[in-house]
């Protein structure tokens, strides 16, 4: 499916936070408690995500002018890979986690990591990301997993 990934910004905030919502509440809420999900939109909520393209890159997907998915890197770790769940399945996050890699292997690394969520795993093992290890936070299970970059 045809669309553009750039930088966010500001003016994305509360796009980004709708979108990150809406697929944890859809696609994640499949595979974690409705107390996990309601634990985890918190740290998605507009202003946490206005601090957080700050400190990280963070990219996003738009087709059509509208906002449909999200990735993030912070120095060499992918975080807060959404997709818009009616855009899920046709390719976009494969598109944000290219970008992903091309911008980090630009900026020297050549390991990245992803704690990745129960529903994400399988996504990030077609990208040749190897889990690592469970990680528990309270009842949240998070899988980190790691892919060499190409160099």
């Amino acid at each position: 499916m045809e669309c553009q990934v750039r930088s966010a910004t500001v003016d994305d905030t509360e796009a980004i936070s709708r979108v990150v919502i809406a697929a944890l509440r859809e696609s994640n809420s499949q595979d974690y408690s409705p107390d996990v999900i309601a634990q985890v939109e918190q740290s998605f909520a507009p202003e946490i995500v206005r601090t957080q393209l700050e400190k990280r890159k963070v990219f996003v997907a738009v087709r059509r002018e509208n906002l449909i998915g999200t990735a993030s890197l912070d120095g060499d770790v992918v975080r807060s890979v959404f997709v818009d769940p009616t855009y899920q399945g046709r390719g976009i996050g494969r598109q944000l986690m290219a970008v992903i890699h091309a911008t980090a292997a630009q900026a020297g690394a050549s390991v990245l990591r992803v704690p990745s969520s129960v529903t994400a795993e399988k996504f990030y093992t077609t990208l040749g990301y190897q889990k690592i290890r469970d990680e528990f936070h309270g009842a949240e299970r998070t899988i980190v997993m790691e892919k060499r970059l190409q160099g």
